[in-house]
């Protein structure tokens, strides 16, 4: 008798035992989550719930809170673990990584473009990367990979699709022509000559693409990627210059040569290839075409008397170089705070942003640009927007109540985004659709 109490007694001290450490996690388990919940309200006062770009969504039936999204995510505070589930957080500064959707053991994340309120205008491609026309594909950017990384991966993928459906026996000159010598071009150029293809890649600029027109001392890069006929990439907070050098480098290995300020007009079907017209007039043919071009095929003007100054820039090269000067940086994206941030340095730096609240830049950027305004390095004017461009000022004018403020100026650099190459897209007969939270990529 006293041995069956001895095992009540020792079944019972166990299963208390239990009771409690099921209690202590239940409440650590509340605990994260209300602190969870705070972030998800901060980020919506501070505007940077909503996604503006590629972001995870998370399938709650299938996810089992492991948090290896979390632990995988390069970027801070873009997921979190609410009632025992993912979710998003911070969604509007995510830049698209993967490594969520990657890491996650269930196959819960989806990569996701738009939102049901808001949508993204994307040409329609398939699983293979090929548009509705058969023969031209598409990666990268301006298929809603932005991403250095996903975009050097989908360039390869693109090409490594198209060698599985490629016919030699074909009339046209190349086998392949790429468009755009940008990341995605790149890569699908080294996967090109991987597989001894007869091919060609054009760009409207120069090597680098969207990449060349960043700042020099820009990090562009900031986790290891695979290149075709290199293999990993192992640099870490990689500036431009050195990721131009070594694209330049592997492409000079593999004899690659990219035919630079040759822009591409039109892309005409016929005789079962296509037709490739560039600016200059010549043409060339092929049997495929990827285009692997930028989303942005033009600045965004903001169409104000003397934005044709010669002070007026779309771009910055050489900040190290600009001293002494009287700065206006126009827009409240990653590339004009981190435009402001450089020039800073050695001028006098205005921002001028038409929202009240910088909403969708990262976290870095956006601790470096609170801390330029606490110490009055940068003068940021919220709500505002250039109204007069003239050889001495600038005229801003409040959204607030239309007041107009007269700024003493030398140059002025405008980050206002670009126009999506509709009208080039069209003309080649691309379908083009509005993606609003649609999958990009996803777990089949």
């Amino acid at each position: 008798m006293e041995l069956v109490f001895e095992k009540i007694a020792s079944y019972s001290v166990a299963i208390l035992f239990c009771l409690i450490v099921v209690f202590i996690y239940l409440r650590k388990q509340k605990r994260d989550s209300k602190k969870v919940e705070a972030k998800i309200v901060k980020a919506k006062l501070e505007g940077m719930y909503e996604p503006i770009s590629l972001h995870p969504v998370v399938d709650e039936g299938s996810c089992i809170r492991t948090g290896a999204c979390i632990a995988a995510c390069p970027e801070k505070d873009i997921l979190g673990i609410r009632n025992g589930k993912a979710t998003t957080i911070n969604a509007s500064q995510c830049i698209g990584h993967g490594a969520c959707f990657h890491a996650c053991p269930t196959q819960a994340i989806s990569l996701c473009i738009g939102t049901d309120k808001r949508g993204v205008d994307l040409p329609h491609v398939d699983e293979h990367f090929q548009t509705n026309i058969p023969g031209i594909f598409i990666a990268g950017e301006l298929g809603g990979m932005g991403l250095i990384k996903n975009a050097v991966e989908q360039g390869r993928q693109s090409v490594e699709n198209i060698v599985k459906s490629l016919r030699k026996n074909h009339q046209a000159t190349y086998d392949l022509i790429i468009v755009g010598a940008g990341p995605a071009g790149i890569s699908a150029s080294l996967t090109a000559k991987k597989h001894q293809l007869n091919f060609l890649t054009l760009d409207q600029d120069t090597l680098g693409g969207t990449v060349f027109t960043f700042p020099r001392s820009k990090i562009v890069m900031t986790s290891a990627m695979d290149l075709p006929l290199y293999g990993k990439v192992k640099l870490y907070e990689t500036s431009k210059s050195e990721l131009l050098e070594l694209w330049k480098d592997v492409l000079k290995k593999n004899s690659i040569t990219i035919r630079e300020n040759s822009k591409v007009e039109a892309i005409i079907s016929e005789n079962g290839y296509f037709k490739v017209e560039i600016l200059s007039g010549e043409h060339f043919t092929a049997k495929c075409v990827l285009l692997s071009i930028g989303r942005r095929g033009t600045p965004r003007k903001l169409g104000i008397p003397g934005e044709t100054l010669e002070k007026v820039s779309y771009r910055l090269l050489e900040p190290e170089g600009i001293s002494g000067k009287e700065i206006m940086v126009v827009g409240g994206g990653d590339s004009a705070i981190e435009s402001a941030l450089m020039l800073a340095d050695q001028n006098k730096v205005t921002l001028s942003y038409r929202n009240e609240v910088f909403n969708r830049i990262k976290p870095k950027n956006n601790e470096k640009i609170k801390e330029a305004m606490a110490s009055g390095k940068i003068h940021v004017l919220f709500n505002t927007s250039p109204a007069i461009i003239d050889k001495a000022h600038i005229i801003v004018k409040s959204h607030l109540n239309s007041e107009e403020l007269k700024i003493k100026n030398d140059l002025i650099y405008i980050f206002a985004g670009g126009e999506l190459p509709t009208q080039f897209l069209q003309k080649i007969g691309l379908q083009i659709t509005k993606k609003f939270g649609e999958a990009v990529l996803k777990h089949k």
